[in-house]
């Protein structure tokens, strides 16, 4: 069951609890720490986009289309629709023979505040490109085209794209993929059930592709690690604690985001997974909760800590700016 990770307070009393599930998972498997119920099964949402990517990157997409590692990182982001990937999600499509017109992600607010506003006053409608999604609909294009299959409904779940990274997804986490069950995401596609457990197992071999017992996907592993690394703000944008985070890590922490608060992490020299999910799914305890688990583990150093604590400050203040609570982890 799910324990109580952090207390918002105000005026010295606990005023709301966020509860979470944490798994902490070595290459090997082994279970490192918990925190709550490791083993709870949960959508994984767009933190399984780099086992997505895997078929496409495989199977050559990458000089197939002549993609750059930028481009790589795009399409595993789940970006804030700013002008960088806005002009990705062009660049990707134009090189794989397709207009925007092709996404069926939906069109959608960019997840960066201030880009959502200068749209608004343009008056320019959200686009398919500001989807936070876009580019993983088109990397599923782009292998698509590679595989000569249809490029209508792609995102159906019985389409040969969809199939082979429901395969990807289950062989990353070290489960059967009938054992691996779907529902819809917010964008559309297949989204994939499991325990966090394998969630932070699979980022384990993430982290260190060459002990991570991938076979014949080892270099396509490492492809999309290194890609995620050399462009964090790729794969979130500006502000985004998983661009921060890899930043101030220097590369040591890789970090994804998933919706409904799911978040994950590796620790790239240990070969350490990590999955939490904030039950309530709320997006503002996900930075809080990162930090706090981050600093019990002793995965980021004093001057790291610091660093995020002022990037995403553990106090509360209220419209006049005067500081009226505070953020307190549990741990």
């Amino acid at each position: 069951m799910s324990e109580v990770l952090l207390n918002y307070t105000r005026g010295g009393k606990v005023e709301s609890r966020h509860r979470a599930d944490v798994a902490v998972v070595d290459i090997k498997g082994e279970k490192v720490w918990e925190f709550g119920d490791s083993k709870r099964p949960m959508f994984w949402r767009s933190a399984a986009k780099p086992f997505q990517l895997i078929p496409f990157v495989q199977r050559g997409g990458i000089d197939i289309f002549g993609l750059t590692s930028e481009e790589i990182a795009f399409m595993v982001s789940s970006h804030s629709g700013e002008s960088q990937h806005v002009d990705l999600a062009h660049s990707l499509l134009g090189k794989i023979g397709l207009t925007i017109e092709a996404l069926a992600c939906g069109a959608a607010k960019p997840m960066n505040s201030k880009v959502a506003k200068e749209l608004m006053v343009q008056q320019s409608p959200y686009q398919v490109v500001h989807n936070a999604c876009s580019g993983k609909h088109s990397g599923m294009l782009a292998l698509a085209k590679m595989l000569q299959v249809a490029i209508e409904g792609y995102i159906g779940l019985e389409h040969p794209v969809q199939q082979l990274m429901h395969q990807a997804v289950a062989d990353s986490a070290y489960l059967p993929k009938s054992e691996v069950e779907t529902g819809i995401d917010g964008c559309g596609v297949p989204v994939f059930y499991l325990p966090i457990y394998n969630m932070a197992w699979a980022y384990a071999r993430l982290a260190k592709p060459e002990l991570g017992d991938w076979g014949e996907r080892e270099n396509a592993v490492r492809i999309i690690r290194d890609a995620m690394l050399a462009h964090p703000q790729v794969v979130a944008g500006s502000k985004r604690f998983d661009t921060v985070l890899m930043n101030v890590t220097k590369g040591r922490i890789l970090a994804k985001i998933g919706t409904e608060a799911v978040y994950c992490l590796a620790s790239v020299p240990d070969g350490i997974g990590i999955t939490f999910k904030i039950d309530d799914g709320s997006f503002r305890a996900v930075a809080p909760a990162g930090i706090a688990i981050l600093k019990k583990l002793d995965l980021i150093s004093a001057a790291e800590h610091q660093v995020l604590l002022e990037t995403f400050p553990h106090i509360l203040k209220n419209h006049r700016g005067d500081i009226i609570g505070t953020v307190e982890s549990a741990l």
